[in-house]
């Protein structure tokens, strides 16, 4: 699959692997509508695509906001004619026991990670099953996999994407639409730093594993080559966290001893 003149709409795309998707499709030659809550940020994210001007359309959204979707939908398809390629990436984490979690931060979790891709995805498919074509990318983790402590409303959400969009990926299987979700492990970016607290704020932290693990750049050239081969599911991760999805699934009981005794933070 070649991505040259391919209308790609990233989420999340001012910073992490969302911003290392936009180089990345921008090095193909698509054309890019990349959406985050800072504008400032995705003007900076565009002009380091190098790219024409008139190709890469900036659209500032909070996906949290479920009443404005449909119309950043309607906006973003208008500009391009059609979107060939939605990532759903934007997200958030947290840092709170469950017994210090509050409603209010699950649910802005939810509305993250969850709610917002699945009505950016229904406001998007209409015109891909019409065309008969089109690439659904969903940035799911290996948490969508297994628990760990003080992350239970985000394991909670990325477990809520992985039957989602297989379940997408079965209703839609003979029209053209091609449905993929992407485990990443430990990626270089800000998600612990961003993480929140028990009051809904960034915890302002960086976490060791996360600040070695995987280079952003590379985590986008991989989930590049998983929609050009059609893939249904990339495992992005080194080898302890590919570890610990077997243990899960293989040996439960082990997998939570095991789990018990790892300093996450």
């Amino acid at each position: 699959m070649s991505f040259m003149n391919k209308v790609v709409w990233i989420t999340g795309a001012s910073s992490g692997i969302g911003e290392a998707l936009a180089y990345a499709f921008a090095k193909q030659g698509a054309r890019l509508i990349v959406s985050a809550r800072r504008k400032e940020e995705l003007d900076r994210v565009k002009k380091q695509c190098l790219l024409p001007d008139k190709d890469v359309f900036v659209l500032p959204m909070d996906v949290a906001d479920a009443s404005s979707i449909a119309n950043k939908a309607d906006e973003a398809i208008r500009h391009f004619g059609g979107v060939d390629v939605l990532i759903n990436n934007a997200g958030v984490s947290h840092w709170t026991k469950v017994k210090d979690l509050s409603m209010d931060v699950i649910r802005q979790i939810m509305e993250v990670n969850f709610f917002g891709g699945a009505a950016l995805t229904r406001a998007v498919l209409p015109s891909m099953l019409e065309r008969k074509q089109g690439s659904i990318v969903v940035i799911s983790s290996v948490l969508g996999k297994m628990p760990v402590r003080k992350q239970a409303a985000y394991v909670a959400s990325k477990h809520a994407l992985q039957g989602y969009y297989d379940t997408l990926r079965m209703e839609t299987a003979g029209d053209g639409i091609h449905v993929m979700l992407v485990c990443p492990g430990f990626v270089r970016t800000n998600v612990a730093k961003n993480s929140l607290n028990r009051e809904g704020k960034p915890i302002n932290q960086d976490n060791e594993r996360i600040q070695k693990g995987l280079d952003p750049a590379d985590v986008a050239d991989s989930i590049l080559k998983g929609i050009e081969q059609g893939k249904t599911e990339l495992i992005i991760a080194g080898k302890p966290e590919r570890t610990a999805i077997w243990l899960k699934r293989m040996f439960p009981g082990y997998f939570t001893r095991f789990m018990l005794k790892q300093k996450m933070l």
